[in-house]
Order: structure tokens, then sequence, then C-alpha cells
């Protein structure tokens, strides 16, 4: 009885984990994003306030993404 509840808790810290990997996309992404942007704006200052705008939108929903694999780990591991 004890190694089934033990198996179905692996499995879900297994699961957690790849949340935690799909998080380091986020990551990576939203590096991406930025180093975009900086030298966007490093090539065309005149283009800041266009940029800036699209920079913000693309972050929100890079977070957005973020937030719903965090909801989405804790909900597996409880």
């Amino acid at each position: 009885m004890e190694n089934e509840i033990l198996q179905d808790k692996s499995i879900a810290f297994i699961a957690a984990c790849v949340c935690s990997v799909a998080m380091t996309v986020v990551a990576w992404g939203l590096t991406k994003l930025w180093t975009t942007l900086i030298e966007t704006v490093g090539r065309n200052p005149q283009a800041r306030k266009d940029v800036s705008l699209f920079g913000f939108v693309g972050m929100g929903s890079i977070e957005a993404i973020a937030l719903y694999i965090l909801v989405i780990a804790v909900l597996i591991i409880l």
C-alpha cells in the first residue's frame, strides 16, 4: 500500500520537474525578448516607442505562460 502512494508522488514530482524545464524555456524566451529589444533600440533609437509597446505586450504574454506553468506544477504536487 505504501509503495503505491510513493509511486504516485514520485510521478507527480517528475511531472513538476518537467514544468521546471518549461519555466527554464520561458526564462530563455524572456531573455531573448529583452536582448532583441535592447539591440533594436540601440540601432534605431527613434523606434523606441513602437518597440517598447510590443516588448511589454510580449513580456506580459511570456510571464502569463510562466504563471500558468507554475500553477500547474503546484497543482500536480498537491
